[in-house]
């Protein structure tokens, strides 16, 4: 795991292009406190950067920028390709392998390139990565990312500088920088509480989206994107031809995918560990990890003493019964609220998932004993785990049958009471598979009566602000894969479309973001052995019917969870990892939200209406309402925006 930076710019001095490439990659020196690189040549006007933290090959033969054997190539690169040992077997079973100076992944990468090509090599990769490669024969810049968009990679024209970097704060540093806020990037970032790919809180300045490749020089300046690997596309082939053995073989295969996955990303010359909050996701991969480890893997938890939010003596159970080195950390309100000042930084463009704050800290905690983590993320998108599958699935068929007009009526009267009176109802509520905070979820719920379609209805479940062009001044809303990709997913149910969306979008521009920026804050290195292709490319191909069945989410990743784990230790409401942010609004964080939405404050600024978020502020401290989230996202955008 790294932080790679670097720019393409004409009639530059040699010692020019030295200082500028030096100062972006110290900007990200979190991402690689061990070793540092840069390569220029002032003829090409190109400067590339690197910041280092070593996890295979620690040798001086790791070091970037690395130039290729043939010296065509040189590159910076962020991630790790979990086959790179297989893909030199292949180039030396072909007799082109060069003399190998070391065993990292960069050296394999560059001799493939050598052989194969850039796109040939990427295509045949296992991996995680952001990549920047020159070719000094072509005066080509080449940008990738890796298939889901697990490393960030921003870029765009300054001027007559192209920019690019693993963070926005390196591309800042760069004395071409002038950049402005865009609005609609904002009114994108209230809606959906981050900002979509491909663009960015600035204008002219995106982040590469997933499975896309960039090329741009001086001679061709527009830059070219080609796809070579689609979310799309994947689902749509997976539903046209499923899979057709029998339950048992599909439980068999999908658990010797994970667990070579697991097995492949347990790679590192560091130690390594993996985070542990006794759910499914997080149970299953350290239970393949401890499956394929003669020592005890050391696993981390962090707990809350608001039982509401505590999954950490789940998560105890699950660890003892598995027989792994555990380490929980019971965090007071205080030291979460600590973490707030530090997130605009963190985060470097407007970013409000609230988990934010416990993701930093497991990392930190983490970090304290290896360099490397593994993760259960991305169980929910794949195997359909997330209540609005399951709400949507249970109930849109029997409410839809209901006039539209019936069914707004209903939504109405359920959010015209406090979410706090619902949940003071809760007692009277017989145990459900929606687990806690019943008032929140019935105020969500009622978004499901008032839709017309589904596709109004998944719009409205994963929007924070229902109409950010009403908040946000001179603000409008750009297209994006959750506004236009539906119609290209028509080949799958509206399940899978929901699915599908959330693959493309919520994961890799929510929660791959806030793992990424939370871990590298800390130098530790993340991995997520479900977002392996091959895992993905499987997932999809499996009916519905296995994945949800009889109300249950996850079906057949419990299955492959069962065989090393006792059921009872698993089945449990889902309970997420969050942080009362609610309470916390009107009680210790009052005095700093009220100093950053002060009227005066928002109108001389000039980025939202301040009449409509007054309102909301004086609701939430009345208990009227909770509108934690929408208020979450307007404070994590002024906390940043003093940081600019």
């Amino acid at each position: 795991m790294c932080g790679l930076t670097g720019f393409l710019a004409n009639q530059c001095e040699s010692s020019e292009l030295k200082s500028n490439a030096i100062k972006m990659a110290d900007t990200v020196s979190h991402r690689g406190p061990d070793d540092s690189g840069i390569w220029v040549n002032a003829e090409a006007g190109i400067a590339l950067a690197h910041r280092r933290l070593s996890i295979v090959d620690l040798s001086p033969a790791g070091h970037q920028p690395m130039q290729s054997g043939s010296s065509r190539y040189v590159m910076v690169f962020n991630g790790e390709i979990y086959n790179h040992n297989d893909l030199r077997t292949q180039l030396e079973s072909l007799g082109v392998a060069p003399v190998w100076r070391g065993h990292s992944d960069t050296e394999t990468l560059l001799a493939g390139f050598d052989v194969w090509g850039i796109q040939n090599t990427i295509e045949r990769t296992v991996g995680m990565f952001a990549i920047a490669v020159w070719d000094k024969q072509e005066n080509i810049l080449t940008l990738v990312r890796d298939r889901i968009g697990e490393k960030p990679l921003y870029y765009g024209w300054q001027g007559n500088t192209f920019l690019f970097g693993s963070e926005l704060k390196a591309l800042k540093a760069h004395p071409a920088w002038c950049a402005e806020i865009d609005r609609s990037a904002l009114s994108l970032f209230m809606r959906y509480n981050y900002v979509p790919a491909p663009y960015s809180i600035f204008k002219s300045i995106s982040k590469l989206s997933p499975g896309c490749l960039l090329t741009v020089s001086l001679s061709q300046p527009k830059p070219e994107i080609n796809t070579y690997w689609s979310g799309a596309k994947i689902a749509e082939a997976g539903a046209q031809k499923s899979f057709t053995g029998s339950t048992n073989d599909a439980v068999d295969q999908l658990e010797d995918l994970i667990k070579d996955a697991v097995g492949r990303q347990m790679m590192a010359d560091v130690p390594l560990g993996a985070f542990l909050s006794g759910g499914v996701d997080s149970s299953t991969v350290v239970a393949l990890m401890q499956a394929q480890s003669s020592l005890p893997v050391k696993t981390f938890t962090i707990g809350f003493k608001e039982k509401g939010y505590n999954e950490a003596e789940h998560a105890k159970a699950v660890a003892a019964h598995i027989g792994t080195e555990h380490t929980e950390l019971y965090i007071t309100p205080e030291q979460s609220m600590n973490v707030i000042p530090l997130l605009p930084t963190l985060y470097d463009e407007p970013f409000s998932d609230p988990s934010q704050i416990p993701t930093f800290l497991v990392s930190q905690l983490a970090r304290q004993q290896v360099t490397v983590s593994l993760s259960g993320d991305a169980g929910d998108e794949l195997f359909c785990g997330y209540n609005r599958y399951q709400i949507s699935a249970n109930l849109w068929g029997k409410l839809s049958l209901l006039p539209h007009p019936v069914r707004k009526l209903m939504a109405k009267s359920i959010t015209g009471v406090s979410p706090k009176f619902w949940d003071s109802l809760g007692s009277l509520i017989p145990k459900n598979s929606y687990g806690m905070n019943i008032g929140d979820k019935l105020h969500k719920g009622a978004k499901v009566l008032s839709s017309q379609s589904m596709g109004e209805l998944y719009q409205g479940l994963v929007s924070n602000w229902d109409n950010p062009a009403s908040v946000v001044k001179a603000g409008y809303e750009p297209p994006t894969l959750l506004t236009e990709g539906a119609s290209n997913l028509l080949v799958l149910d509206p399940i899978q479309r929901m699915m599908a969306l959330d693959m493309m979008t919520y994961l890799p521009d929510d929660i791959l973001v806030k793992i990424d920026r939370a871990a590298m804050a800390v130098s530790l290195e993340t991995r997520v052995p479900l977002l392996d292709h091959r895992v993905i490319e499987f997932a999809w191909r499996l009916p519905q019917s296995m994945k949800l069945r009889n109300g249950q989410t996850k079906w057949i990743l419990r299955q492959v969870l069962y065989r090393y784990v006792p059921k009872e230790l698993i089945e449990r409401p889902k309970m997420g990892f969050g942080v009362p942010i609610d309470e916390w609004l009107r009680g210790p964080l009052r005095d700093w939200a009220e100093a950053l939405l002060h009227e005066k404050r928002l109108i001389y600024e000039g980025y939202f209406d301040s009449s409509i978020i007054q309102k909301k502020w004086n609701e939430h401290q009345s208990g009227q309402k909770n509108w934690a989230s929408q208020l979450w996202s307007v404070l994590m955008f002024q906390a940043w925006l003093e940081t600019q």
